[in-house]
């Protein structure tokens, strides 16, 4: 099987689209008619140099996306099986499964470059090295309250986004978890709380038009499953506000079995994050291929795993992982990822667990206080 998958915001530079805009002059022709300038000339030279403004950007990685679909279309033998797209590319995974025109892709990303760009000032950055619960506990312990998880691009690159001054106070904290934290060149906090104002003028917007069931599975950011077609404009609605879930969208694709992954557009950055993320999964499953080991568990349902682990070993319990010599110390509460997979992270590693990879060293019986 094979997936399709569209870059986002940050994936663009002077020069995109070069050997596209020539076959796909029709195209073209439609784009500077509703942009009300040439995007050749924008992705090519960036006179003015706009094209890293968000309602510029937008716009520009739509169409140069798009027509790399195109081109690739006119290659395939055997079509994809499924689609995708980081924030802005589900617009042109949208487009690629036939749920809407490009020129109507074209007008939604124009006007919500235009709504994101005129919101109220905020940051963002990268955060690598740390995982999501860890990540979370941490803002959560130091009263961080204000900053929200924008990107969740790997299980070890998250991005979060809030007022410019949380994101600086939070550096220094973040840091000494062992952290790397990148501050990113945006104007916006994207996907938090502070586009609601964007959010409620675009849900005005996207009312106006009509979507078609895609003839192609495409994974929604906000749910990391395949879009329906009466889901389509609030999960498009929601994605302001929502993280992108693009860790559990890679995820729920590599379960379907065998799948190869094609970027489409400028540069290869999904195609990197897939590989973090596909990597991180090998070796999860390689180590978890070993013996049960709480007897107790075995027979429990998944969410009674994690209700038993959370109830019988508190954080910096020290376990063994399963057919290995190795022991370490757990740095978080046992979670259910991906909505059904009991899972818990260790100090030292940068992927997570499942429950039945590891053995507990000692039991830790609750007080009588807490019974």
């Amino acid at each position: 099987m094979k997936t399709y998958i569209f870059p986002g915001q940050g994936s663009q530079y002077v020069g995109m689209g070069k050997k596209l805009f020539g076959e796909f002059s029709q195209q073209v022709e439609l784009a500077d008619e509703i942009l009300g300038y040439s995007i050749t000339e924008l992705c090519l030279v960036d006179p003015n140099k706009q094209l890293n403004n968000t309602c510029f950007t937008q716009p520009a990685l739509f169409v140069v996306s798009a027509l790399a679909y195109l081109q690739q279309q006119k290659q395939d033998v055997i079509s994809a099986d499924y689609f995708a797209g980081h924030s802005l590319g589900e617009y042109t995974a949208l487009f690629a499964a036939g749920a809407m025109s490009f020129e109507m892709g074209l007008k939604l990303v124009k006007k919500r470059g235009e709504l994101m760009s005129q919101a109220a000032p905020g940051a963002m950055a990268a955060v690598l090295n740390v995982q999501e619960v860890e990540l979370r506990n941490c803002l959560q312990e130091h009263q961080l309250t204000g900053i929200d998880i924008a990107n969740l691009n790997a299980p070890d690159q998250i991005v979060i986004s809030g007022l410019v001054d949380d994101i600086d106070k939070s550096q220094q904290i973040i840091e000494r978890l062992g952290a790397r934290f990148i501050k990113l060149n945006t104007s916006g906090a994207f996907h938090s709380r502070y586009m609601a104002p964007a959010q409620r003028e675009f849900a005005k917007y996207i009312a106006g038009f009509n979507f078609s069931s895609p003839h192609t599975p495409v994974i929604a950011n906000v749910t990391a499953h395949p879009i329906k077609e009466n889901e389509i404009a609030n999960c498009l609605i929601e994605q302001l506000t929502q993280p992108v879930k693009w860790t559990q969208s890679i995820e729920f694709l590599l379960a379907q079995g065998e799948m190869v992954f094609t970027e489409l557009g400028p540069k290869k950055v999904l195609t990197k994050l897939v590989d973090n993320i596909k990597n991180n999964r090998d070796t999860t499953l390689h180590i978890g291929a070993q013996r049960p080991t709480d007897a107790a568990q075995t027979s429990l349902t998944p969410q009674q795993q994690v209700d038993h682990w959370n109830s019988t070993y508190p954080i910096g319990s020290e376990i063994k992982i399963n057919g290995t010599a190795k022991q370490g110390f757990t740095r978080s509460q046992a979670i259910m990822s991906f909505g059904h997979r009991p899972t818990i992270y260790l100090h030292g590693y940068s992927g997570y667990f499942h429950l039945t990879e590891l053995s507990p060293l000692q039991q830790i019986v609750k007080k009588a206080t807490e019974a």
